[in-house]
């Protein structure tokens, strides 16, 4: 994170070559699985669930605020930390105060991770509505969802 200066980077035009995403498949490198395949990280947040954690999740405000310096977005696309695939499209809505809210989508989301409350979620911000999201369970150890475990066709559905 660290001082943002006298300009903010956004994802768009930065880099070399580098043109504007969508949430299209991104080819992961085989020989490094959690290498960043969307570039520098902008902004990175830990988000400790409570309460239901399939309900809306509110995301810091710092990170609304960073967020919303061009436009509030109304999604966020995310994926797993270690894959490529954007699978997850998830609304973002925001209240008369301006705090920042994970809405329709983010049940989806914490059904296919068997998100419980205690929960730790890491986000990293890639600029462009882009975030990964490493998920550590109640024993503060990370949890990969790379076996069949808790699999569901409804992803699919979208």
């Amino acid at each position: 994170m660290g001082g943002r200066g006298g300009g903010r980077a956004r994802g768009r035009g930065r880099g070399r070559g580098r043109a504007a995403r969508s949430p299209s498949p991104a080819t992961p490198s085989a020989s490094s699985p959690e290498m960043d395949v969307e570039g520098p990280v902008l902004f990175e947040f830990l988000l400790v669930l409570k309460g239901d954690p399939r309900g809306i999740q509110r995301l810091p405000d710092s990170f609304a605020v960073y967020v919303a310096g061009d436009d509030r977005p109304g999604t966020m696309h995310l994926r797993e930390a270690s894959s490529g695939f954007y699978r997850w499209i998830v609304d973002v809505i925001y209240d008369a105060r301006g705090k920042m809210y994970l809405h329709i989508g983010w049940e989806k989301f914490a059904r296919r991770h068997s998100l419980e409350a205690g929960f730790i979620l890491l986000f990293s911000y890639f600029g462009d509505r882009d975030m990964s999201v490493k998920v550590f369970d109640e024993t503060r150890c990370r949890r990969d969802k790379h076996d069949n475990h808790g699999d569901s066709t409804d992803e699919e559905d979208d």
